[in-house]
């Protein structure tokens, strides 16, 4: 069960929001021994953030790498750790899918904006489409919540570990991460499934008792069911939680997190159509804009 990561990748657009992410990255490649590629992809069009006017665009385009080299260098400091700049030129969700998949990254690390609403119906979010399209486990990071990264050590702590669990495959992925997570930090470990009645209707009606006793049956099922998720080995370095809840999974998940100050949240990503994405999200994504605190997606990895 346990998660060995050997290279991670970080991507920063150098907003300060966006530049949260590096210390997670710094703190999980000292704690793995990884090796720690930030990346940064350069967009020309949109030059504004490097005080750039559109003149040269071959000197341009090496001020603007001399620029990334050196804010990257300032963002990692004095580390003693391996690490490689990785700075290219194009869409930066095809790009970061890219510096991953060559640089065979067991992790990517990237910040959500948080985007809603007609913007992020229009636009979409980089962060979003990586979830779709990466190659490895994404961590979305909303900035230094709860003191997980310490300032001094950059040290990092996942004391409180909650995974989603839906029975999918992609939700078995997401609770072989969180059970290897939770043994490398020595976490507690959440087990949660939401019910969502419409999901159930079929199934209630199907079954000929009182509504009652049917939702009752329905619980004690599925309470049995989460339990044999869990392993019996890992019962021996942790004392896993199951719990069941019920309404919106995304709200409910969120609303878990916050009551029993969870400092991480594991989710597999469904493979929603394009329509469905755009008006509704996943709950991935929805927890991903909304949560406390990071969330590690898994979406068809495989070991």
């Amino acid at each position: 069960m346990r998660i060995n990561l050997k290279n991670i990748v970080c991507a920063t657009d150098f907003s300060e929001f966006s530049d949260h992410a590096i210390p997670y990255g710094i703190a999980l490649a000292k704690d793995f021994g990884a090796k720690l590629y930030i990346c940064h992809i350069i967009d020309l069009p949109s030059v504004a953030i490097y005080d750039e006017a559109i003149t040269d665009p071959i000197s341009q385009q090496k001020r603007i790498m001399d620029y990334a080299n050196e804010h990257i260098r300032r963002l990692i400091s004095e580390h003693s750790i391996d690490w490689e700049p990785i700075i290219t030129i194009g869409h930066a969700s095809d790009e970061i899918a890219r510096v991953a998949e060559e640089k065979r990254a067991d992790l990517a690390i990237a910040t959500s904006h948080g985007r809603s609403g007609l913007k992020r119906l229009i636009l979409g979010s980089i962060t979003e489409r990586l979830m779709r399209t990466l190659s490895c486990p994404l961590l979305v990071v909303r900035g230094p919540e709860h003191g997980l990264v310490e300032s001094e050590a950059r040290g990092i702590k996942f004391q409180r570990i909650l995974v989603g669990c839906d029975f999918s495959p992609d939700s078995d992925l997401a609770l072989k991460y969180g059970l290897g997570l939770a043994q490398e930090f020595e976490s507690e470990l959440h087990l949660v499934h939401v019910i969502e009645p419409p999901v159930y209707d079929d199934l209630l009606k199907s079954l000929l008792k009182a509504e009652e006793e049917i939702q009752q049956d329905l619980r004690d099922r599925l309470k049995e069911e989460l339990k044999k998720q869990i392993p019996e080995e890992a019962h021996n370095w942790c004392a896993p939680k199951t719990t069941l809840l019920a309404g919106q999974a995304h709200e409910e998940l969120i609303k878990y997190a916050v009551v029993n100050d969870i400092n991480l949240i594991v989710l597999g990503v469904r493979g929603h159509g394009l329509v469905e994405t755009l008006l509704v999200g996943s709950t991935t994504d929805r927890v991903a804009r909304q949560a406390p605190c990071p969330v590690l997606s898994v979406f068809g990895v495989t070991s």
